[in-house]
């Protein structure tokens, strides 16, 4: 019960052939999580502005319907 059998060990060396196999994989894939992170933090903040933006022209509307009942 607490030996390996034969499979197990296929199944760890196919694990580690396919994370640290072929030269530069890791990096690669940590290129890849980068670029992921600023894309979602670029996004987040391009959602920022056109809320502040919308927040803007919502405040302008509410003041034209504020002037146009005073009239």
């Amino acid at each position: 019960m607490g030996s390996l059998s034969i499979w197990h060990w296929i199944i760890i060396i196919a694990v580690l052939m396919l994370v640290f196999g072929g030269k530069g994989k890791v990096s690669d894939l940590m290129g890849d999580v980068a670029k992921g992170i600023k894309s979602f933090k670029k996004g987040m903040a391009d959602d920022d502005d056109s809320v502040k933006s919308l927040d803007a022209s919502a405040e302008q509307a509410v003041n034209k319907a504020a002037e146009k009942t005073k009239s």
